[in-house]
């Protein structure tokens, strides 16, 4: 699982150094995400500790993304948040920021949040969105991983692989630029 290197976006840089990087793993239509923040843990607001469920609105404070389409042209992906307090969403669009009617995955993540020296550690493992069609098909799917990290004085940066645009949008087709292969 060698890590990826997210990049914050230009127009909101942290004041503090930050460094987020993120491994995936496949096992057949299971995907597992480890998520890797290295900042001085005490200059990161961390969302206090909930029971664990789905939520809205995590993306407001620290959290962990991902946005899984099918890698056939098509406009539909299910976002995913992950926030280190245990909550997470997973919200399904038939287009760009455009809810699918029926929007909300059931199936909960294993997530696990590590609080490390240097920073922290949150690992989620989710069964691939469209999977069984995915494989059956050989299509694969393009991924966009993103982080929104909330510093203690309430500022927030937005990290991607890739940023599409002059202001951060993760939902933005062009920064889902990661393939996985149905194989």
């Amino acid at each position: 699982m060698t890590p990826l290197e997210l990049t914050c976006h230009p127009a909101c840089p942290p004041a503090r150094p930050v460094a987020v990087q993120v491994g995936l793993q496949r096992s057949g239509t299971v995907l597992t995400l480890v998520w890797r923040l290295r900042a001085d843990p005490a200059h990161i607001a961390w969302p206090p500790a909930q029971p664990p469920g789905p939520a809205d609105g995590l993306w407001q404070h620290t959290c962990f993304e991902a946005f899984v389409r099918r890698d056939d042209g098509s406009p539909g992906y299910t976002e995913f948040n992950w926030s280190p307090s245990g909550q997470w969403a997973c919200y399904r669009f038939a287009a760009e920021r455009r809810r699918a009617e029926q929007d909300e995955a059931t199936t909960a993540p294993l997530l696990r949040f590590q609080p490390l020296v240097d920073g922290a550690q949150l690992t989620a493992q989710i069964e691939l969105p469209d999977a069984g069609r995915a494989l059956e098909d050989g299509i694969g799917w393009r991924i966009g991983l993103s982080a929104v990290i909330e510093t203690a004085d309430g500022q927030l940066s937005y990290w991607a692989l890739h940023h599409p645009a002059d202001r951060p949008d993760f939902h933005h087709p062009a920064g889902h630029v990661l393939h996985w292969p149905a194989e």
